[in-house]
């Protein structure tokens, strides 16, 4: 069974891009038994500080050699967790400079599709975490995905960010012939306290967006941060927590859409 790959990406960082990302993979794998591969497409590297209490010792190729590379291979460098199914990428602080090398390349945007094509078979979930910014190692990790689940917090720049991600994935349907769906808008950070502006803020992202808003919220929640900073998920650090209660339930609702991918 070929795996469905889902791409998180924001046009601008302090968004939960990779917060979403790392306990999405552990939830996949934790709760519902999926064989799961994180991509930590992001140059600067947050993927393995977050997991860093499941890392194994070992090294093998960074990323960048795979999407530069003609027979890279993403299953080649995939390193197993210490939670059961779970396999990620390394950081690879090398992603910038191959990515201004991607810019040269005719093709470019397939490089990461092209090397996943075994691991869609090994795997049943790839979660991959985009660079905040809609550049090349994006538009290669909307090109790899079969989906797209787009973070924002509730503030002018964070909402009107969204509308370029949904551009992109229009062009790259119009002039590359692949369809990556939207998951769905993820509010995040959303403060309760501050009922106010929280609510106004929430009025607007859907007024604009409609049924795109999914209708889980990640809630502000410390437990998330300092799960973060343990290098744990959020469901071994604080599994009664609101934020592990959303995550958990982000994650049931994502595999529900990815069910009904082609």
């Amino acid at each position: 069974m070929k795996a469905k790959i889902l791409a998180i990406a924001a046009q601008k960082g302090g968004v939960g891009k990779t917060t979403t990302a790392v306990n999405l993979a552990v939830a996949f794998s934790k709760f519902w038994g999926k064989n799961t591969l994180l991509i930590d497409l992001d140059g600067q590297g947050h993927v393995g500080p977050c997991l860093a209490s499941y890392l194994l010792d070992g090294e093998t190729k960074p990323l960048s050699d795979c999407l530069l590379s003609q027979k890279g291979d993403c299953l080649e460098i995939a390193m197993p967790t210490r939670i059961k199914g779970l396999y990620v990428t390394p950081s690879d602080k090398g992603l910038s400079h191959a990515e201004a090398i991607l810019a040269t390349k005719i093709g470019r945007e397939f490089s990461l599709k092209h090397a996943l094509k075994r691991a869609c078979e090994y795997y049943d979930c790839i979660v991959i975490d985009c660079p905040p910014n809609l550049g090349n190692l994006t538009l290669c990790g909307l090109v790899a995905a079969d989906a797209c689940l787009v973070p924002c917090q509730l503030e002018p720049l964070s909402i009107g960010g969204i509308s370029d991600i949904l551009a992109v994935l229009g062009t790259i349907e119009d002039r590359l012939g692949h369809r990556c769906e939207l998951v769905g808008i993820l509010p995040v950070r959303v403060d309760k306290r501050n009922q106010r502006l929280t609510s106004a803020m929430l009025e607007k992202l859907h007024r604009v967006y409609q049924e795109k808003v999914l209708p889980v919220h990640i809630p502000v929640n410390s437990a998330l941060a300092k799960a973060q900073m343990l290098g744990l998920s959020v469901f071994d650090y604080e599994p009664l927590s609101v934020g592990a209660k959303a995550y958990q339930e982000l994650a049931r609702l994502v595999l529900e859409k990815l069910k009904t991918l082609l």
